[in-house]
């Protein structure tokens, strides 16, 4: 691939993970507005129940053939979505959007600290790692945190390493249809938890709309987006990229929940910044074309 094919193919790659990212923090402080009505359960089951539907009918999967592909990688893929987004939403209901995307988190940076191999990736995970304590309140807050919630939040980060591993492999199989696909069979983890807890609440008509926004901000668009750079970009980096993620999260709760930061965090989301930048601008390996 030449040179300036691949300096756009990466561009690309990043800035759909960008916007992707933006999109699921707006959709997740969405979802916290659901809870008090139909519980994390419910949300999850209308985040990924009305996202595989607007994929399966926008997709159309059925029209192309997938017999003999890695079956397993897509189970593993939709399994680990539905999972995933099932515990981060347990975690949301007693500790902050912020915190809980940046416990979430361990899960990508070990991920990248294991394919590292040059010095410089350390520096970008040292300031990455620095970032996050100072997002963290470590300062006499840490016993405030519910330890349950922290579980989830830690469990939804070995969720996020499956998704990243089993979804690049489920991208070069189906191509584009691995989310839709991926989507559905995570709707058919989710949905069964939401019916037991919600039941016949989810079925309200007011509550429609607010679910259609949740579905299309966090699954439907940024999973779309995220395998469009998966397919392009070593999961090393990618997983480094995902590091704004816990800055993208603090940033949401500030203009859309009114939360408010100190001047360490912001600092750490400085240093979270620049780390990102320095892993983008540090790729080296040859990106992958989208398969088709």
């Amino acid at each position: 691939m030449p040179p300036r094919t691949t300096q756009t193919q990466v561009a690309l790659a990043i800035g759909v993970l960008l916007i992707a990212m933006v999109s699921y923090q707006c959709g997740a402080s969405l979802a916290k507005h659901l809870f008090p009505q139909v519980g994390a359960q419910g949300a999850t089951a209308y985040r990924l129940g009305l996202s595989a539907l607007i994929l399966l009918l926008w997709r159309r999967p059925w029209r192309r053939v997938h017999s003999g592909k890695d079956w397993r990688a897509l189970w593993g893929y939709g399994l680990a979505m539905g999972a995933m987004n099932l515990v981060f939403y347990l975690s949301l209901r007693t500790i902050p959007l912020g915190i809980a995307v940046a416990l979430e988190f361990t899960g990508p940076l070990a991920l990248a600290m294991a394919g590292s191999r040059r010095l410089i990736d350390f520096v970008w995970i040292a300031l990455v790692i620095g970032g996050l304590v100072l997002l963290l309140p470590l300062h006499g807050q840490v016993q405030s945190l519910d330890p349950v919630g922290v579980m989830y939040a830690l469990a939804a980060g070995v969720g996020w390493v499956l998704y990243i591993v089993l979804g690049q492999r489920t991208g070069a199989a189906y191509g584009a249809d691995a989310v839709t696909l991926g989507t559905s069979i995570g709707a058919l983890l989710a949905i069964p938890f939401g019916v037991a807890h919600a039941g016949s609440a989810l079925l309200s008509p007011a509550l429609l709309p607010y679910a259609l926004g949740v579905a299309l901000l966090s699954s439907a668009l940024p999973y779309s987006l995220e395998m469009i750079s998966m397919t392009r970009l070593p999961a090393r980096t990618f997983s480094t990229l995902l590091s704004l993620e816990p800055a993208v999260a603090a940033m949401a709760g500030v203009t859309l929940l009114g939360e408010h930061l100190t001047t360490l965090q912001w600092l750490a989301i400085g240093a979270i910044i620049v780390a990102s930048a320095g892993t983008a601008l540090s790729v080296r390996r040859p990106v992958v074309a989208e398969p088709r």
